[in-house]
């Protein structure tokens, strides 16, 4: 009797000690070499990203800190690259501690230009982009930063960067001649059904009424009415 029991508690555990039987599944089984494959892929993926995350912060608060410190070596010697990377998008200034209001108020009207197959050139009336932009912001307790001041700050900017004739004499300049004509193309392509290639602004300059003035008895006389070139965009409409 002892010795059955023995030997039967000999061939159960040699039983164990092997592994389990073929066609038995062990419950910490590997997963499918497949589903391995995917979640390193998956993960490098992710640390891809946020080393690309990390690097581009890096880059772009190093270049925002050489465009608003003093001028030194480092930033004269990279002074294209910063410009290029803060121009127009995250352009810096110190007004919020030293503000300079505008003592002129500027209304840009802009309006576009379909040239046929046969030749003829269609001109559509002009559009009060200014208007547009203070309807939207009126009566908004919330107004958008874009309808406040896109338009207005490049239209300074192309100031800035353009004489009276002009002409664009720095890639700087072009670039901003570039982006005005680019926002005034998308404020007239929401509001213009047709199509069009071209665009041309008119802006009028007039001072800001003193406090108190009514403003239905004398409206401020313009200092400047500036007429733009026609400018070649991308075809807008349909």
């Amino acid at each position: 009797m002892s010795s059955g029991t023995d030997s039967a508690h000999v061939r159960e555990y040699r039983r164990t000690d092997a592994g389990p039987l073929p066609g038995e599944r062990r419950k910490d089984a590997d997963p499918p070499r497949g589903r391995s494959r995917g979640a390193r892929a998956l993960r490098a993926a992710l640390h891809t990203a946020v080393l690309m995350c990390v690097v581009t912060t890096l880059v772009h608060l190093g270049a925002v800190f050489l465009h608003v410190t003093p001028p030194n070596p480092v930033s004269q010697r990279y002074s294209r690259q910063v410009d290029a990377w803060v121009y127009p998008i995250f352009e810096q200034n110190w007004r919020l501690f030293a503000p300079n209001p505008d003592s002129v108020n500027h209304r840009v009207w802009a309006r576009a230009a379909h040239t046929g197959h046969d030749g003829s050139t269609r001109v559509s009336p002009w559009i009060n982009l200014t208007a547009l932009d203070r309807a939207a912001v009126e009566h908004d307790p919330f107004p958008s930063h874009t309808a406040q001041n896109l338009l207005r700050r490049a239209w300074t900017s192309y100031v800035d960067t353009h004489g009276a004739d002009d002409t664009a004499r720095s890639p700087r300049a072009a670039m901003m001649q570039k982006y005005l004509s680019n926002i005034a193309a998308d404020r007239v392509a929401g509001h213009h059904g047709g199509m069009f290639e071209f665009i041309q602004l008119r802006v009028v300059t007039a001072p800001v009424a003193a406090p108190g003035t009514s403003a239905g008895r004398r409206p401020p006389t313009p200092v400047e009415n500036r007429l733009l070139p026609w400018w070649k965009v991308t075809p807008h409409g349909k």
